[in-house]
């Protein structure tokens, strides 16, 4: 393949203004078709893959994301590290819409997706005790400070399998636990990248607060309306900030995500 490209980006169709001189490539996967075509662009003299989750007219739900071709597509393009911003509720009073969440941990309540690599013969079992990359993280929480947006450093994001919404019962479960965020398509995207060895960071931007919240004081019913006004207003916001993070991307990767193979597998 031709294209090449070092940093991938998962995110909605707005994000392909991201991208100088974008080309659109069709790559082919073992498992199937990624979620759309993949544009390979340019920004800050990088070369930049994206790809939007949910397909350019997000067709797509959560449940049935192809995760696994994404993840390849990316891999065969070259990519070692891969922004994923996303769209997610809050769980917690103090982290309010318009937050940013820089997760470092992960908490799966999904079913029935395919989310491994390694169906056999050889067993691998990859080390997933810290989901997200560390000095990603760090690069990403350095940025969005600096750009004045209000930043939680850290916080667990559960993954509910979607399409519904949680229950109340369910919403308040999740936040008697202490979880901040709450969204449908971190897993298993952000697992399958490191079985690829790949650096990954989510960036959640909160966009409402989950029903297990409401009845609070100066807390509002979530509504479809308001959720997507919230994440429209803060489009450009996440551009920028992945611009930044780009431009100001180490050449080296002082991080463990791209040998996480090793002594994975019992042969």
């Amino acid at each position: 393949m031709k294209e090449r490209a070092g940093i991938g980006v998962f995110g909605g169709s707005g994000f392909y203004t991201l991208l100088s001189n974008a080309r659109e490539i069709k790559v082919e996967t073992p498992y199937g078709a990624p979620s759309d075509l993949v544009a390979v662009g340019e920004i800050a003299g990088r070369q930049v893959a994206f790809l939007p989750r949910h397909g350019k007219s997000h067709h797509l739900p959560p449940h049935m994301i192809n995760y696994r071709a994404n993840l390849w597509a990316m891999k065969e393009l070259g990519v070692e590290r891969i922004i994923g911003p996303c769209a997610a509720g809050s769980l917690q009073a103090r982290v309010q819409p318009g937050h940013f969440v820089v997760c470092d941990q992960l908490v799966d309540r999904t079913h029935g997706r395919k989310d491994t690599f390694y169906d056999g013969p050889i067993t691998t079992h990859v080390s997933f005790a810290y989901p997200y990359c560390p000095q990603m993280r760090g690069l990403a929480v350095d940025v969005i400070r600096q750009a004045g947006i209000p930043c939680h450093d850290r916080g667990t994001v559960v993954t509910i399998q979607g399409p519904r919404f949680s229950t109340v019962a369910e919403s308040r479960w999740y936040a008697s636990l202490g979880w901040e965020v709450i969204n449908m398509t971190q897993y298993p995207e952000a697992y399958l990248a490191r079985e690829l060895e790949m650096c990954y960071v989510n960036i959640s931007l909160i966009t409402d607060y989950d029903v297990g919240l409401e009845g609070q004081p100066g807390i509002e019913p979530v509504t479809h309306e308001s959720v997507l006004q919230v994440f429209a207003a803060n489009n450009e916001r996440i551009k920028q900030v992945i611009h930044a993070m780009i431009e100001r991307m180490p050449a080296e990767r002082t991080c463990r995500c791209g040998s996480a193979l090793e002594g994975a597998r019992l042969s």
